[in-house]
């Protein structure tokens, strides 16, 4: 129980740090300035950031011209519930 417990606080902690990430990337799109690698945004919703990525990019309207990201990114949402599924069985 415990540590489903740390999952999901990982869980939580990771989406809230992608989530954050692609807000930072459209307001530095929006300034000019340095942005973050696609690389890292499609890293942080591989680790299990995947919703907040998808909510990110929902609510301001980022990345969803790229093909990579419409695509990419509900893909990987899938990759965690299946992650999160097996993990959660053998705990």
């Amino acid at each position: 129980m415990r540590n489903l417990t740390y999952l999901l606080c990982y869980l939580l902690l990771i989406n809230i740090v992608t989530f954050i990430e692609m807000g930072h990337d459209k307001g530095q799109a929006k300034k000019g300035g340095r942005r973050v690698p696609e690389k890292r945004l499609f890293t942080l919703a591989a680790l299990g950031g995947g919703i907040g990525g998808w909510l990110g990019m929902r609510t301001w309207r980022h990345k969803t011209k790229h093909r990579s990201f419409v695509i990419g990114i509900p893909l990987l949402i899938g990759l965690n519930a299946i992650c999160v599924i097996v993990i959660a069985i053998y705990m």
